[in-house]
C-alpha cells in the first residue's frame, strides 16, 4: 500500500533520492544544518541527521547507526558546517531505533555531550527491557502470533545479533512534551508523538520555521507501527499523533529519512487514510477466510515489495505492524480476538 508523496521543499535532496544516492549536506537554516549519513546495507540508504549551531556548542539530533561510514559521514558534515567532534555539546534522540540513537554513544564519549530523549524511550531501550520484562517475552511474542516455529528460530532477538543494542546509551537529559532542548538561546522544543515507539518525539522551532519529524512523518513511505512493549495501543497513539502535529502546517518538514518537504497537515491525511485503508483489508481477510492468525492475515496482505520479496527482520516488523492494525480494530469493535496460546482473530458480526 502506498501514500501520496509530500512535495519537496528541497530539489537537491529529492533528486538524490530519486537518484538512490545519498544527498549533500545542506545548510537548512543560518545556524541548522542537514547531514544524512550512510545506514549500511540498509534500503532507507540514510538517515537525515540535524546540527543546531548556536555560541554554546552544536547540538546533534539522531548522530545515525553504529557503524565506521556513519561516524565519517557525521564528522564530515560537523566540518562542513565549521565545527568538529569536539562542538558537540548535546545529543537529542527522536526516538532509540539504531539508525538515529547507534552513534550517540561513541559521540558523547568523544565530545563530553548529554544525550536526552523522551521517558518513555528510555523505558524501551533494549538493555532496560532486559530488566523490565521476562526472557521469554520475545519467544512468546512471535509464538502467540502464529509464526512458524521454523521462520520464529531466524526472527527471534537474541544471544551474540543482540549486542550492539544492548549497548545504546541511557539518556542524560529527559525531554517531556513541550520542553525546550537546553541549547542557549535556540528554541527547539519537544513534541510527544508516540506511535512508532512509545518514546518518540518531534521537534518544532518555531523561530526557524522547521519541524523535525524523526520518523513520525515521512514524505513518501509510512513509518512501522508496530506492536511494543509501552504501548498496547500503538496506532490509536499514531493516529492521534498525526491529528496534533498537523497543526504545525506552516513549518517546512525535516524528517530522517528522504527529503524536506511542506504541507505536514495534507501529509497525515494521507497516513490516516493508509492506515484506514490497511484496516479495511484486514476486514475483507477475515470475511473472506474466517479465523486466522496474525501470521495468517499478514501473507495475505498487500506489501509494496510483495509478501515474497518481505524477508528477515522486515517479516517481523510487518506482522508487528499486522498486529499493532488488529489491536486497533480491536478496540473499536471490528474484530474480535480468540483467546488461545496462538491468538485468533475473526471478524465481528
Amino acid at each position: 500500500m502506498s501514500t501520496v508523496p509530500a512535495e519537496p521543499s528541497t530539489r537537491s535532496q529529492w533528486e538524490a533520492w530519486k537518484r538512490k544516492e545519498i544527498p549533500p549536506v545542506e545548510r537548512v537554516r543560518d545556524d541548522l544544518w542537514s547531514v544524512p549519513v550512510p545506514i549500511p546495507h540498509n534500503p532507507l540508504r540514510y538517515t537525515n541527521t540535524y546540527l543546531s549551531v548556536a555560541d554554546e556548542g552544536v547540538v546533534v539530533v539522531d548522530p545515525g547507526w553504529f557503524a565506521p561510514e556513519t561516524w565519517d559521514g557525521l564528522v564530515a558534515g560537523l566540518a562542513a558546517a565549521g565545527a568538529s567532534v569536539s562542538d558537540v555539546v548535546g545529543i537529542v534522540v527522536t526516538h532509540v531505533h539504531a539508525d538515529h540513537h547507534g552513534l550517540s554513544a561513541r559521540l558523547k564519549q568523544e565530545s563530553g555531550a548529554w544525550i536526552a530523549m523522551h521517558p518513555a524511550e528510555r523505558e524501551v531501550l533494549p538493555a532496560r527491557l532486559a530488566e523490565t520484562t521476562e526472557a521469554s517475552y520475545d519467544r512468546d511474542w512471535l509464538r502467540s502470533s502464529g509464526i512458524p516455529a521454523d521462520v520464529a528460530a531466524k526472527l527471534e532477538f537474541s544471544g551474540e545479533a543482540m549486542k550492539p543494542f544492548m549497548d545504546l546509551a541511557m539518556p542524560d537529559v529527559l525531554l517531556d512534551d513541550g520542553d525546550v532542548v537546553p541549547h542557549g538561546a535556540r528554541t527547539m522544543r519537544a513534541v510527544w508523538t508516540p506511535g512508532h515507539t512509545p518514546g518518540h518525539i518531534c521537534l518544532y522551532d518555531e523561530a526557524r520555521g522547521v519541524l523535525l519529524t524523526g520518523d513520525h512523518v515521512l514524505p513518501r513511505i509510512s513509518p512501522n507501527i508496530g506492536m511494543s512493549i509501552g504501548d498496547d495501543n500503538p496506532l490509536s497513539s499514531y493516529i492521534a499523533s498525526l491529528e496534533r502535529i498537523a497543526e504545525f502546517d506552516d513549518a517546512e518538514v525535516l524528517p530522517a529519512h528522504e527529503y524536506r518537504f511542506r504541507g505536514v497537515a495534507r501529509r497525515t491525511l494521507a497516513l490516516i487514510q493508509h492506515h484506514q485503508e490497511r484496516c479495511d483489508e484486514i476486514s475483507a481477510v477475515l470475511h473472506a477466510n474466517g479465523e486466522a492468525t496474525t501470521w495468517e492475515i499478514t501473507e495475505k496482505l498487500t506489501w509494496s515489495r510483495g509478501w515474497e520479496n518481505v524477508r528477515g527482520i522486515m517479516r517481523r516488523s510487518a506482522v508487528a505492524e499486522t498486529g499493532a492494525h488488529l489491536q486497533y480494530m480491536r478496540k473499536v469493535g471490528s474484530v474480535e480476538l480468540v483467546d488461545g496460546e496462538v491468538r485468533r482473530w475473526r471478524a465481528s458480526l
